[in-house]
């Protein structure tokens, strides 16, 4: 029998007619070996950073139990991430959660277009495949993402047994949280304990784009660590959305102005929009994807530029790439992801700060050290 490719997605069969499909975003840890597990000890990818613990087997669950398709992906998050908008500065990950992965470190335009290539848009293509085939026999599928997540981050415990994240459309996110919430036993958190507003994610480019109903739903790894509790809960869930898939409205194409963007089109037939104003806010909705594009185009041009000096773009733009990287953790700090000092530099650098001044770092000259000094006035 042939191998399966990591490439290639799970597709897991189930009746097209049955109006959801179930999806699995982060489903393996798995990672070609000419990757060399991007430089990374096996003990590594069995941690949270490689996959989502415990959630592919509640999606098979899930879908089993509904006879609803699923699609899993079969590749590590590490490799690229699927949940991410092809703009996103997070669609390869050069640290996660304190582990730097040196096999991402100094990856290019050319790296992450080859790793689309090969990883993300088969798995991306799937979907969108399988929603056509839904649409085909005039049934629009609810999209239902399973995702799991770490009973604690960075010290801070998290409450919650399960979480819905979700954007604007509350049709199956509001009764469902009702629905596990009321036997009494479990708390569930609403958009905790990420938000689901996330622009260019799977649920954003292939449901509310398309209006098409969705929720992403984490559990707490600890509660679907076995294969026993993930089957548990993948018919948990099931028991849970079996009325709320039973209501006519889940099934019906809606749009709803998405939190992410601003002036957000809902529609083709939403009615004649004046031009100049829709181009503005098409442009607006760009910004962000813009910003993240310039802003890892001026970092990999400063990992190329190792010729070039902290001390001299101090003395020539006062700044430098401590500077970026410190702007970096106020920016994490603020979202409520906090990075460490170690941890910002190491994103900008590509490699720990320590590293990068072994290998790149010279003796400043009295010349360097002179303009610096007369220039500290003005960075006061």
């Amino acid at each position: 029998m042939k191998p399966t490719k990591i490439e290639e997605p799970e597709l897991i069969g189930g009746d097209v007619g049955s109006g959801v499909l179930i999806l699995c975003d982060h489903a393996s840890n798995a990672i070609p070996a000419e990757f060399g597990n991007l430089g990374l000890a096996e003990a590594e990818l069995e941690r949270h950073i490689a996959h989502d613990i415990g959630a592919a087997e509640v999606a098979r669950t899930l879908a089993r139990t509904l006879g609803a398709p699923a699609i899993l992906s079969r590749f590590s998050r590490l490799l690229i991430d699927p949940n991410r908008g092809r703009d996103d500065p997070t669609l390869v990950m050069r640290i996660a959660d304190g582990a730097i992965i040196p096999g991402n470190a100094a990856i290019d335009e050319t790296g992450i277009e080859a790793r689309l290539e090969r990883f993300y848009r088969p798995y991306d293509d799937a979907i969108t495949g399988a929603i056509e085939a839904s649409l085909e026999t005039d049934s629009v599928p609810a999209i239902i993402s399973i995702h799991s997540f770490t009973p604690s981050l960075r010290g801070r415990a998290r409450p919650w047994h399960c979480g819905l994240l979700f954007d604007a459309d509350e049709r199956i996110a509001k009764p469902l949280i009702a629905a596990l919430s009321a036997s009494g036993d479990l708390i569930v958190g609403a958009n905790e304990p990420y938000d689901g507003a996330l622009a260019g994610d799977t649920l954003d480019r292939h449901a509310g784009s398309r209006g098409l109903a969705n929720v992403l739903v984490e559990i707490r790894q600890d509660l679907i660590a076995s294969q026993e509790e993930a089957v548990n809960w993948g018919e948990r869930l099931a028991l849970a959305l079996r009325p709320i898939l039973a209501e006519p409205r889940v099934h019906r194409i809606e749009f709803h102005a998405s939190r992410t963007r601003a002036g957000r089109a809902l529609s083709k037939n939403a009615g004649a929009v004046d031009q100049a104003a829709s181009t503005e806010a098409s442009f607006a909705d760009l910004m962000p994807a813009l910003e993240a594009s310039v802003y890892r185009r001026l970092v990999a041009h400063l990992r190329e530029r190792t010729d070039v000096q902290n001390i001299d773009l101090m003395n020539l733009a006062g700044f430098c790439r401590n500077c970026l990287s410190n702007w970096l953790k106020d920016a994490a700090d603020a979202a409520g992801q906090p990075l460490s000092k170690e941890e910002s530099r190491a994103l900008v650098y590509g490699m720990p700060y320590e590293e990068w001044r072994v290998r790149y770092q010279k003796e400043a000259t009295e010349v360097q050290k002179a303009a610096f000094a007369a220039g500290a006035a003005h960075r006061q």
